[in-house]
């Protein structure tokens, strides 16, 4: 049952951080290919990525303070790019950058603190917004994940191309479109580039993250 944005998220009373995530050692890499992988750079306000023909992904606990979290923003950049594709097909979605919102229920997020990210991503209770820039889609585009099922929606924010850009988005209201709303603690954040299946070339970064 769809729930009012306001009512999207029914959390404990837990204080809300609102402070700039850093892009330093807490996060940690996630292969998915023995022989193909991403570069990052971490460089405390920003994350640098370098993709060729290659895909993997960078995650970070957040801090249980995060949890009620309601909006974030950040500025990214893409230099070099993939074309355009169909971001709903499984082995053929690359995309310039993808961050990712990883969240449990309220209920369950303390006893599944210190998981990989591996295991959030295939635990049955987690759901995932992310927020994407690449594609052939319009930006505001609500999309099934073709690795994630019911577990996660791409959100497009941009299409493929090159540029700069600053991003403001409202998790609540996101969520309840996603999911239709439910207890929900933002537990992690995840950031990855995707080139592998055109066999293309990535170089982007995201700086100046805030959660709040």
């Amino acid at each position: 049952m769809f729930r009012p944005i306001a009512a999207a998220f029914c959390l404990t009373a837990l204080p809300v951080f609102a402070a700039p995530v850093a892009f330093d050692g807490a996060w940690k890499t996630q292969r998915f290919s023995l022989f193909s992988a991403n570069s990052y750079g971490f460089n405390g306000g920003s994350l640098s990525v370098a993709s060729d023909g290659s895909v993997s992904l960078a995650y970070r606990e957040l801090p249980p303070g995060f949890a009620n979290a309601r909006s974030a923003r950040w500025t990214w950049q893409v230099s070099e790019g993939v074309p355009a594709t169909d971001l709903t097909r499984k082995g053929g979605d690359d995309r310039n950058l993808a961050l990712y919102f990883v969240f449990l229920p309220a209920s369950q997020a303390a006893a599944l603190r210190g998981s990989s990210v591996r295991q959030l991503l295939t635990n049955d209770a987690a759901r995932v917004l992310v927020y994407v820039w690449g594609g052939a889609h319009k930006r505001g585009a609500v999309l099934p994940s073709p690795y994630l099922g019911s577990r996660g929606k791409t959100v497009v924010l941009r299409g493929s191309g090159t540029g700069r850009a600053s991003e403001n988005v409202d998790l609540a209201r996101d969520y309840a479109r996603a999911f239709g709303g439910g207890d929900a603690a933002l537990v992690g954040l995840a950031v990855s580039g995707d080139s592998d299946d055109t066999n293309s070339r990535i170089r982007a970064s995201i700086s100046d993250l805030r959660v709040e």
